[in-house]
């Protein structure tokens, strides 16, 4: 058991890491080709490569209800979050993408508060989170004066709003998949996300303006690759053997990752201000998971003041 928890958290580890990389080879790709039509492929071509994966390896295609569940995990979580967010980043910036992205914790915190008692958070994981997310928010102030710029409107509501479809779908996955292959799982979802976004694209996307480029396909390979069948497997696997707030601190270090791979890669700004907010972002995630290790410490310890009052 302890193992399989090991192994879940280099799987969260994995995720922070790849999914700080695709905000970039998104926005590239996007950008440069029908936006909808851009995830289509994306997510028609990652499904069938994980879910072939798992067929070689002698795993067989689930039931009815099993698939149901991975179709609306693949609608809330594909089709208006993932790709809703890459339709927004034709009109907003890779960055502030990734402050509205790192809101998702929040909104994990506030569905758990109304649907699940087991995952109450106590004071200090609250802390914890809004700590993270205030470190991210300081780590991409100089960008938050876009949000006043009216063309940015419609692309940070519909990121708000994909961002709350991706945290429900994170919390159906997290209820409905128990028991079952979390790889195979993903690979569903990417395959009814990308079905059920075929639709969208055909309605808004232009069609016309199709052209095909070295970094359209550099980007899209790395995305269905990397950015889907490892990260988005390694995600699956986490919520499987983790808690939910727990693995959604993804969402504050992957603007961290960016900012990082921007000073290596582009010679980006990176100073004392970002340091102290990395530190800060570092320490919300440390309350964190503090926080859940004594959660579980105590839900393990017997209350004594009960224990006495019991007749032998």
């Amino acid at each position: 058991m302890e193992n399989k928890k090991a192994l879940a958290y280099v799987a969260l580890a994995i995720v922070c890491v790849l999914w700080g990389t695709t905000y970039l080879a998104l926005r590239v790709g996007v950008t440069q080709f029908p936006p909808f039509l851009f995830s289509v492929l994306r997510f028609l071509l990652a499904g069938p490569i994980l879910i072939g994966i798992m067929l070689a390896g002698g795993r067989k295609i689930p039931g009815r209800q099993v698939l149901f569940n991975q179709a609306i995990g693949g609608l809330l979580m594909v089709t208006l979050g993932i790709s809703i967010v890459g339709w927004a980043e034709v009109h907003v910036s890779s960055g502030v993408a990734a402050i509205i992205c790192c809101m998702m914790p929040i909104w994990t915190i506030i569905i758990n508060l109304i649907a699940n008692k087991e995952e109450r958070p106590t004071p200090m994981i609250v802390v914890g989170l809004l700590m993270g997310l205030g470190g991210i928010v300081l780590i991409f102030s100089e960008h938050l004066v876009e949000f006043s710029k009216p063309e940015y409107t419609t692309g940070i509501v519909s990121i708000f709003l994909a961002n709350l479809c991706w945290a429900l779908g994170t919390f159906w996955v997290k209820k409905k998949n128990t028991g079952t292959d979390p790889f195979m799982n993903a690979g569903l979802q990417m395959l009814f996300g990308g079905l059920l976004l075929l639709p969208v694209s055909l309605l808004f996307d232009n069609y016309s303006s199709i052209q095909w480029s070295g970094e359209i396909l550099f980007s899209l390979g790395y995305l269905v690759l990397i950015g889907s069948v490892a990260a988005y497997a390694c995600y699956f696997y986490a919520i499987g053997k983790l808690p939910m707030t727990i693995v959604t601190l993804y969402a504050y270090i992957n603007p961290m990752i960016a900012v990082i791979l921007g000073w290596l890669v582009l010679d980006e700004k990176l100073n004392s201000k970002i340091l102290v907010a990395i530190l800060i972002t570092l320490l919300g995630i440390y309350l964190v998971n503090k926080g859940y290790q004594w959660k579980a410490a105590s839900a393990k310890t017997p209350d004594l003041n009960k224990l006495a009052l019991k007749k032998p």
